[in-house]
């Protein structure tokens, strides 16, 4: 695990690139393998995404089903694999305001810089799905003090996100995210704006950073990281870009087996056998073998 004391620690660094609001490209990963790829390619954080999560361990969709301990096991796994700051996301930190205490004990300890906690009542579901409903401002301010106060180290971020703008619009979702950053949140995160003039207004907001959820397919228009940054997002976030990627991965390489009943190691279909032990580091536990031989 890396150094977590002082200026090396993780947070730091992370706090420090989303500071400079040039919009971070942070994809996201639902298991320990895909972080691995992540650091590999070159970014500078991992995401680990509770619908990445949801979806690759369960098979079944973002709908709030995922526990603490699925979210604590898999952010150890993770930070043991890979050198870059983590950020985790909690969906409603499991509970109230005294679980999301316990939530933010249990993952520092586990390996994260990060969180990520909305407003959704439960069950919550993806910010992208129809029929979301949210809780009071008032109580999620209360989980997001909880959370404050529970950290060890004061560059461990806490990522407040809002679903009001679905709901109620978004001079709501504004307006709770300026509260949720009073209430001690290092970075807010209005999901789903449904136009580039409401992208450019959240961005526009400078009592804190703000994260951008750039969702394949949904409710958010998709412009470039460039023109996010220009805007002023301090990181825009790919959730499921890796997750999405090997989905269609998957059902080529099985399309072309099923139809041909073969598959050779053909790198328009498939990763090769060496790029596949080179992405989990086969190499240093070789290395470990001989030496304790």
């Amino acid at each position: 695990m890396p150094q977590q004391d002082g200026s090396s620690h993780l947070g730091a660094k992370l706090r420090r690139l989303t500071n400079e609001r040039r919009g971070l490209l942070v994809p996201g990963a639902g298991n320990a393998l895909a972080a691995r790829v992540i650091e590999d390619a070159g970014f500078e954080a991992v995401y680990l995404s509770g619908a990445g999560l949801t979806n690759q361990f369960y098979g079944i969709p973002d709908l709030g089903f995922i526990s603490l301990n699925d979210v604590a096991s898999h952010t150890a796994a993770i930070r043991d694999v890979i050198q870059l700051p983590l950020i985790v996301d909690i969906d409603v930190g499991f509970g109230n305001a005294v679980n999301v205490h316990h939530t933010i004990k249990v993952l520092e300890r586990s390996g994260a810089n990060a969180v990520q906690i909305e407003d959704q009542a439960m069950p919550k579901r993806c910010g992208h799905f129809a029929g979301k409903s949210i809780i009071s401002k008032e109580e999620m301010c209360g989980k997001i003090k909880a959370a404050v106060d529970a950290r060890v180290h004061d560059d461990f971020l806490i990522i407040a996100r809002t679903d009001a703008r679905s709901i109620n619009g978004l001079q709501d979702a504004l307006d709770r995210a300026q509260a949720y950053a009073q209430a001690g949140a290092d970075m807010t995160f209005i999901e789903a704006p449904e136009s580039v003039e409401e992208m450019r207004i959240i961005a526009s907001q400078t009592y804190c950073p703000q994260l951008i959820n750039m969702v394949i397919g949904g409710k958010t228009p998709s412009l470039s990281q460039q023109e996010l940054a220009q805007m002023g997002f301090g990181i825009v976030l790919y959730a499921n870009a890796a997750l999405q990627g090997a989905v269609y991965g998957m059902n080529q390489a099985l399309h072309h087996l099923k139809k041909t009943g073969e598959l050779k190691e053909d790198p328009n279909l498939v990763a090769t056998f060496a790029e596949r032990q080179s992405v989990v580091k086969k190499e240093n536990f070789d290395a470990l073998e001989k030496k304790f031989s």
